[in-house]
Order: C-alpha cells, then sequence, then structure tokens
C-alpha cells in the first residue's frame, strides 16, 4: 500500500445539492506538510518570499537527512482558480488597506485549511508573518495530523486485539498495515514494512509500555535511559547477545514540554542505533504522565528506511501517537 503521503483526496463532486439544500463541498488534494503560497511574484521572490522559505524551511529535527517541516509552492493571486482552489494548505498572503490575520477552514474544499495574513506594505506583510509564524506553522501540522488521523480510522484495527492496550486502558488509532512482533500484556511492538521505492526493505515501528512514576521532575531527563533499557531487553539486533537498540550516542535528542491525552507529556525526538551494528534511524517518543494511576505511559514510533528521505513515515508515526487515549 503506498504511503499516505501519497494519498491525495480526489474531488469526487463539484459542488451537489443535498436534501437539505446544503452544498457538498469538493474533495481537497495536496501532499501532507506541503503548502501552496499565494503571492505575487515580486514578492516570492523578494524578501517577503526569503522570509516564508526560511520560516518552512527550518530543519525537522532528528532526521538523519536534511528535510524542512513543510515544503512549499508559490502561485500567483491570477493563478489561484477553481482547480487551484482545492489544494489543502493554503497561505493567501499581500498587501491590502489594513494589516490582518486570520484562518479558515474549508472555503472551497475539505479538509481544508486557509491562512490569510496581510500587510499595509512590504515591511507590514513581513511583520504581520513573523508575528504569527510558529501559529501557522502549527495549523497546518495539526490540520495534517487530523487528516491522517481520518484516513488510518478507516482502516482501524480494534484496540481488542491488544492484550497490552488493554492491560493499559489506553486507545490508538492503529491502521491495519501494522503487525504484532511482540505483546506480552506489558510492551507493544508493532511493525509495518515499507513497500515503495528503495524504502521497501525498511519498516516503521510502534512501541507502547508503562513505567511507574517515581519523581515527575526526573521524567524528562531519564527518557533516554528509560529506552535504552526497553531496547536491550525487547528489540534486539541480529546478534541477541551482543545487538539491541539504543539511542545514538553521538545525537544529543531534543525534549519540549507537551500535553497528549489532555495530560502533561514530554515529545523527544533524536536517533536510535543498534549497538555493534549499522542499522540507524529517527525516533519519537511520547513520554505522558498519568498522575491518578501513578505511571507514566510511552509511546515510541521509529523509523528503518535506509537510502530515503524519512519525513513522511516519521509523520505517520506522530499521528497515531496524537491519537492516543486513556480510558
Amino acid at each position: 500500500m503506498k504511503n499516505v503521503f501519497s494519498i491525495c483526496i480526489i474531488a469526487m463532486l463539484l459542488f451537489s445539492c443535498t436534501g437539505n439544500d446544503k452544498f457538498v463541498l469538493r474533495g481537497s488534494i495536496g501532499k501532507v506538510n506541503k503548502v501552496m503560497v499565494v503571492t505575487k511574484a515580486s514578492d516570492w521572490n523578494g524578501d517577503l518570499g526569503k522570509e516564508i522559505r526560511n520560516s518552512f524551511g527550518e530543519l525537522m529535527i532528528g532526521l538523519p537527512q536534511p528535510e524542512p517541516i513543510l515544503s512549499v509552492s508559490q502561485i500567483a493571486p491570477n493563478g489561484f482558480g477553481s482547480m487551484m482552489k482545492v489544494t489543502r494548505n493554503v497561505l493567501v498572503i499581500g498587501e491590502s488597506s489594513q494589516e490582518k490575520f486570520y484562518i479558515k477552514k474549508n472555503v472551497y474544499a475539505q479538509p481544508q485549511t486557509i491562512i490569510y495574513v496581510y500587510g499595509t506594505d512590504d515591511e507590514s506583510v513581513i511583520k504581520m508573518f513573523k508575528k504569527h509564524e510558529q501559529e501557522i506553522i502549527d495549523a497546518y501540522i495539526e490540520s495534517d495530523i487530523k487528516m491522517t488521523q481520518s484516513i488510518f480510522k478507516q482502516r482501524e484495527i480494534d484496540n481488542a486485539n491488544y492484550k497490552t492496550l488493554t492491560n493499559l486502558g489506553i486507545s490508538l488509532i492503529i491502521p491495519d498495515n501494522f503487525k504484532t512482533v511482540d505483546d506480552t500484556g506489558e510492551f507493544l511492538w508493532l511493525r509495518q514494512h515499507l513497500t515503495s521505492g528503495i524504502a521497501k526493505t525498511g519498516s516503521n515501528n510502534i512501541l507502547v509500555y508503562a513505567i511507574p512514576l517515581k519523581d515527575e521532575d526526573k521524567v524528562a531527563e531519564n527518557i533516554v535511559a528509560v529506552r535504552d533499557s526497553i531496547g536491550e531487553k525487547y528489540i534486539p539486533g541480529s546478534d541477541q547477545e551482543t545487538m539491541h537498540m539504543i539511542t545514538e550516542e553521538a545525537y544529543t535528542p531534543f525534549t519540549s514540554e507537551t500535553k497528549l491525552a489532555g495530560k502533561k507529556a514530554y515529545e523527544t525526538r533524536g536517533k536510535w542505533e543498534v549497538k555493534n551494528d549499522f542499522m540507524a534511524g529517527p525516533f519519537l517518543n511520547y513520554s505522558v504522565i498519568d498522575k491518578k494511576n501513578n505511571r507514566v505511559i510511552v509511546f515510541e514510533g521509529f523509523t528503518y528506511a535506509p537510502s530515503v528521505n524519512k519525513r513522511a513515515f516519521l509523520f505517520e508515526l506522530e499521528a497515531i501517537g496524537k491519537s492516543l487515549k486513556i480510558k
């Protein structure tokens, strides 16, 4: 099955009337993590375009190859016609009589996120973009996460099939191309074999487990030690006696505080490797503090895809991790 990042929601209806006299929007198109910028060519080739490309082109943390957070393309306002208006992620930016910033959903198609940024002159436009820069990036990522989850939901595996999820009292949206490697009741390992391009020898992997909550103030600093102990216990290399997964020693992971399942959590991005072997790749770890049950729930996704870009694969794992719910 092709990677979800090559999936486009193709338009099935232009505008058709329902029994309630409501219009059905066209299906949006476009790759995940891709934004179409509607602005004049002169602005795109000038300081504004440079600012947008630098912002969206910031490198994603933890990937072995340099890959941007968001990919961008540009189209002039007079080219933003009916065919282009079904693009899923759109940034409309330019000059107006007053400074304005707002986000609209499902304007011409669905799902769709269109962000409008206006300033009174070139300097004002750049100022408005920089002021809302992180909010803009977060809006596109959140939108793509929800869309990816909705696709996975259509072919979701019943969580009751997994002893570990049942015992932990949690749920995840897991698509049916993930197969069980290990499910002890305390530790779950799922694997999706990648089938597209030269990544067909690789895999996407999910780990789920919980550890006791001993000291909330030390959860973040212990994430690497915990994942290394889990790797030694459960994730062997080709030689089970001398090889197992560890956090790459030459790269310091980046940890930030976030919220997941309505609880305080830590997101950690970094690189993994197999001790005494040549296998390696990126990982994404969510450590969720569940005070009620005196534990830390851990979701981790890691990718092995030699010689190809990995942003798209890791984004799928992020969408699954962010679907976590505690029952």
